[in-house]
């Protein structure tokens, strides 16, 4: 069984366009995102952004599906809806777009999973020494 390292959590915002009507809100409502057409990021078999619907019994107008942040981005800019990203995907990027802290919590875990700490390569080892994991 692998061995799995906690390594931090990352948050996830909502991504709206500069100039939407609730661009100057401290919290984004999670209920305003079924409002409007909605990018779904979807990664793998049950993505961490359709949980925070179903937690919250909600269902959005999903209007396009990828696997690809940067599509989400460029769309959102576009003004053709609005999503939610990761933090961590939005550091430094180049489109006009703002990203706002959901009214309910929501983040996705970031781990590492390794067969062992033990039997693991110098070279993983290394890694390891410089990961802030708890």
């Amino acid at each position: 069984m692998p061995e799995t390292i906690f390594l931090e959590q990352d948050k996830l915002l909502a991504i709206i366009p500069e100039n939407h009507r609730l661009a100057e809100c401290e919290k984004f409502p999670v209920a305003a995102l079924c409002d409007e057409p909605f990018m779904l990021l979807e990664k793998g078999a049950k993505a961490e952004v359709s949980e925070i619907f179903e937690k919250c019994g909600l269902t959005p107008n999903v209007h396009f599906t990828t696997w690809d942040d940067y599509a989400i981005m460029s769309m959102v800019e576009s003004g053709l809806g609005i999503s939610i990203l990761p933090q961590l995907i939005l550091r430094r990027v180049p489109y006009k777009i703002v990203a706002k802290e959901l009214d309910v919590p929501a983040c996705r875990d970031i781990g590492l999973a390794l067969r062992s700490k033990e039997t693991a390569s110098l070279a993983i080892k290394r890694f390891l020494d410089y990961l802030p994991y708890r």
